[in-house]
């Protein structure tokens, strides 16, 4: 796959840059500027129910723009091909920043005031730390998932776990890798 559209307009494939329960992410470039180009897939999770996957994308980016969270804009959807084309952040994500052990405290303290901020706002994202990019001191969420909040999956009692190289960082780690 060297080029994918959105709406026709034409994009070079760049790289991979992941999987997640929804879709898969590519780096895309137009010959002037970089996007990520997500394309949704129906790929079973054995975690997580979905419906509708480009309407809860479009759904919970409303939402969270609501809730004032820092995320790359969504600049374009192609409902045929089931494609969003975002802003493009560049920076490391907060995982390869904890697997090299160079992860800055002040990253930790503002995902957890903006995970205080989406409580209040009674929202809670994915707090996995592949989901979040850091780029001129500021930490960005990088994925769109919102769901109604729940103590269980908050920073501090879950993703947190995932900030430092703790067990189960280091276990997450090992898993991916055999």
């Amino acid at each position: 796959m060297n080029t994918m559209d959105v709406n026709g307009r034409v994009f070079q494939v760049r790289k991979l840059l992941g999987k997640g329960k929804g879709g898969y992410s590519y780096l895309v470039m137009d010959g002037e500027r970089e996007y990520v180009l997500k394309q949704i897939h129906h790929e079973p999770c054995s975690y997580y129910t979905f419906g509708d996957k480009l309407a809860a994308e479009l759904h919970d980016y409303d939402r969270l723009c609501q809730a004032q969270v820092p995320m790359p804009r969504m600049l374009d959807v192609d409902r045929d091909q089931e494609r969003i084309l975002k802003e493009y952040i560049p920076g490391p994500t907060v995982y390869d920043l904890v697997k090299q052990d160079a992860l800055d405290p002040i990253y930790v303290t503002q995902a957890r005031e903006l995970s205080l901020s989406l409580e209040r706002k009674g929202l809670n994202i994915d707090y996995f730390p592949t989901n979040f990019v850091v780029n001129d001191g500021a930490l960005f969420y990088i994925d769109y998932e919102c769901n109604a909040f729940d103590p269980k999956w908050s920073f501090q009692n879950w993703g947190a776990a995932y900030w430092s190289r703790t067990e189960a960082f280091l276990a997450y780690e090992k898993e991916k890798t055999v």
